[in-house]
Parts: structure tokens; sequence; C-alpha cells
């Protein structure tokens, strides 16, 4: 897996840069997200490794899927990619691009694992919370873990904060074991 970060790394820096300078990060980040998702379709998977395909074709295919993803400079990073027999990078690319987005945005993804899906003024004072002691805007990725019990475990880079119930109860087991 690293490898293939390795590898899309500088195909991010550089569409990161060109959208950047051009101040269109939200059309190439629209744009990755849409192409990424055809790239990691099992369908597309399999014809990018069919050597029957000639470049043109597969890149055909991949226009015809992607719509209007496919402005011009997407369209060259595309065909740099098929060159390059890298199209299956795209997903790892926008990943990447997203990181790099984000950290020029000021924003920190957080990952919110919760027992119960969370209305929309709960989670909006989380968030809220969460911005006052981070000192950024939180992107919140929430996921429902009814194993939890109750209460949110929520992760923000390598920080972990966790009020769950089940995260309560193991602490005790370990206290009363002392």
């Amino acid at each position: 897996m690293a490898e293939t970060i390795t590898i899309a790394r500088p195909y991010a820096e550089a569409v990161f840069q060109l959208a950047d300078k051009a101040g269109e990060l939200a059309k190439w980040s629209e744009a990755l997200a849409r192409m990424a998702g055809i790239a990691a379709n099992p369908d597309m998977l399999e014809a990018m490794g069919n050597p029957r395909l000639t470049a043109d074709q597969l890149y055909g295919l991949f226009a015809s899927l992607a719509g209007e993803a496919m402005f011009a400079q997407s369209q060259n990073l595309v065909r740099v990619l098929i060159q390059n027999r890298r199209l299956s990078l795209v997903p790892e690319i926008r990943d990447l691009f997203e990181d790099l987005k984000n950290e020029r945005e000021g924003i920190v993804e957080a990952q919110i694992t919760t027992a119960f899906p969370l209305e929309g003024a709960t989670l909006a004072t989380l968030v809220a919370d969460l911005e006052k002691r981070f000192k950024r805007r939180i992107q919140p990725i929430v996921t429902l873990d009814p194993a939890l019990i109750g209460g949110v475990c929520v992760q923000v880079g390598d920080e972990v904060i966790d009020g769950s119930v089940r995260g309560k109860l193991a602490s005790m087991v370990v206290a009363l074991k002392s």
C-alpha cells in the first residue's frame, strides 16, 4: 500500500499545484472524486488490465464514464496516467490531493465513530466543540459502530478522544485489575 502512495504522490502534488495556481481546487476535487470512483470500479480495473485495449480505447471508455469531470487538464492527467500504466492510482491521487487541499484550507478531518446516528444539531455542536479544541475547521466523517454501546470516539490526526461507553468500561476493568 505504501508503494502505491509513493507512486501517486508526485501526480497528486502536480495536480494540486496546477489547481491551486488556477484557483480551481474545488473543481479538481469534484473531478478527482468522480474519476476515483470510476477507476476503483471492478469492471474498469478489469479493462485497465486488458492487454487487448489500446491506450486510446481505454481513454475513450474512461472519458465516456467521467462525463463533466473530463475538462482539458483532467483529460491530460488521464492520458498521462494511461500512458504510464498508472490509471488505477486515481483513488490514491484523489486522497493525497484532498489532504493537500485540506491543509491549504486549514481543515482537518475528524473520524467520529458513534453507536447511534448523530442528529444535525448534535453533530454541529460536536463539530463546534472540536473546532474550539483543535483551533481548525473540522471535516467530520461519521461512522456507526453499535459495539461502542453509547457515546462517541473521535480521532483527529493521531489524537484519539474515547468518550464511548465501551472505552469507559475498558478503563474501569483496567483500574479494577490494578
